[in-house]
């Protein structure tokens, strides 16, 4: 697919939007990245409501939305406005509807901005099989047009703004047996709305493609991006992973998917859906967006890519890169093997205490154990730590410091990580098959020509365990870097796997 979902790959760049207003708090724009949650309590529950919401605010919640499932609790947003207004805070209120466009009706009047699902604004889901010709597809249209209109008039009248927030679990029959349960489908979904509320010349919106799966959720929000910038509209969106779960499960979860789009510099409101009390999201939602919320003359980016390369993945669908397998002591990397976890630990552990934790966590395995050795006596330390836990995996990370190759014993070093820059391909390939151990070579973005020697002498002698990582820096972020490492590799016809690091 050709379309443009991002300026550059390679390089940090926000998206450009609009701005919406929702009350006082702008989103988009030039805009940070807006931080808002949800309440749990009963909306007709005004007291727990306005307190839930003060103690979002007070923990720094820019935007507080409120569910309102029906008319009646559409109706006492209106006190719960009021009461919160009564006591000095002005956070923006979102109503939350499905189903019931009268509930939108009567909770546009009391709060700034209004979140519709186009799946079940006014269409009730009968999981019916049927294909839809032109002719029906088009009277579908006709009927939402006729119920969402007066919500799109009447948010215009009153300033009011609209988030149109597809959910991947809650498309409708028509979208459904059209474009099935795909990323496809919930940006038509949502592009049907879009187009109801242009032709009415209304633009204060706000758009998600939210989802529980982050694979599904980040192809549909980079799909929605380009397809804008297709017709040139340019809504801000908001971000976040549907029903995250809790603890470090919910957070991971939210980071993988939220933060991978914010490096796409996709996303201008997020919310991190946590099973907890509410108050607990906000704190995760300001680490994720803190790193994009840096003013734009203080941050450190590249000012240009660099070397230009073509990339072949496809950013709308999830494949894992084609790779020739290398093995560490026997553990595949790469290939059909699943992605593996390598653990950095610091030297000075008790080699005893290292086993018996090694021992105590048989479901979640250390499966590679990295360590940095910069002297002889960090080598040392190494060894003893190797054979207190014969078990283990053990990476030793030298950098320049190819001299230590010499204390390296086979069956204690599986992976030698280092700076291909000094290395002789012919010396170290030879050493590497004595220790029978893999070879990572480190190389630093823009300078990906260091490791060709080594790449092409492994490839004439056969050498297969060879894996690439890139060292991410303060202007190239890790996803970036390790973007440009594989559209290098791949370029080149390398199919090396790479270690993905952060640092």
């Amino acid at each position: 697919m050709s379309l443009k979902y991002c300026a550059d790959p390679f390089r940090y760049h926000r998206r450009k939007t609009r701005e919406v207003m929702v009350g006082r708090v702008g989103i988009g724009g030039d805009h940070p990245i807006r931080l808002q949650s949800m309440t749990t309590s009963d909306t007709l529950n005004t007291e727990a409501t306005v307190r839930e919401t003060l103690g979002l605010v007070e923990v720094g919640c820019e935007i507080v939305r409120i569910t309102a499932p029906t008319v009646h609790d559409a109706e006492n947003l209106k006190n719960i406005r009021d009461e919160l207004r009564r006591r000095g805070c002005g956070v923006p209120l979102v109503a939350d509807i499905h189903f019931l466009p009268k509930a939108a009706m009567t909770a546009v009047e009391y709060v700034e901005k209004v979140r519709i699902n186009p799946g079940n604004f006014a269409d009730k889901k009968k999981f019916a099989i049927r294909e839809y010709t032109d002719s029906q597809y088009a009277e579908e249209l006709e009927r939402i047009e006729e119920a969402f209109t007066p919500l799109v008039r009447r948010c215009k009248e009153l300033g009011r703004a609209l988030r149109i927030g597809t959910n991947h679990g809650s498309l409708s029959d028509r979208i459904m047996n059209r474009y099935g349960d795909t990323p496809l489908g919930m940006v038509e979904s949502a592009l049907e709305f879009v187009r109801i509320c242009r032709a009415n010349d209304f633009h204060a919106i706000v758009l998600s493609m939210k989802a529980s799966n982050p694979k599904v959720m980040i192809q549909a929000y980079r799909l929605l991006a380009a397809r804008l910038d297709e017709q040139g509209w340019d809504y801000p969106f908001h971000l976040g992973v549907t029903e995250a779960g809790d603890g470090e499960d919910g957070r991971i979860k939210s980071a993988v998917g939220i933060g991978a789009l914010l490096e796409d510099g996709i996303g201008d409101t997020i919310r991190v859906s946590l099973t907890e009390d509410s108050i607990h999201e906000i704190p995760v939602c300001h680490e994720l967006a803190k790193p994009y919320n840096v003013p734009a003359d203080l941050r450190r980016t590249l000012t240009e890519t660099p070397f230009a390369l073509p990339e072949h993945r496809d950013p709308y669908s999830y494949a894992r890169r084609k790779t020739t397998p290398a093995s560490i002591a026997g553990l595949s990397v790469g290939g059909e093997s699943v992605i593996r976890v390598e653990i950095p630990m610091r030297l000075g552990l008790d080699a005893d205490a290292l086993a018996r934790d090694l021992a105590a966590q048989p479901d979640t395995p250390g499966e590679i154990l990295r360590l940095a050795i910069g002297s002889e006596t960090d080598a040392q330390q190494a060894l003893s730590l190797a054979a207190a836990a014969p078990g283990a995996r053990f990476c030793w990370e030298i950098g320049h410091r190819l001299d230590l190759l010499r204390l390296a014993a086979k069956g204690r070093v599986h992976k030698i990580a280092l700076d291909p820059q000094k290395a002789e391909p012919r010396a170290l390939l030879d050493r590497a098959a004595a220790l029978s151990c893999a070879i990572e070579l480190v190389v630093s973005p823009g300078r990906f020509e260091e490791a060709r020697p080594i790449l092409d002498a492994a490839a004439n002698r056969g050498f297969a365990d060879l894996l690439l990582s890139v060292r991410p820096h303060e202007a190239m972020p890790a996803i970036a870097a390790a973007r440009m490492l594989a559209a290098w590799l791949d370029h080149h016809g390398f199919a090396a796997p790479l270690h993905l690091r952060e640092s």
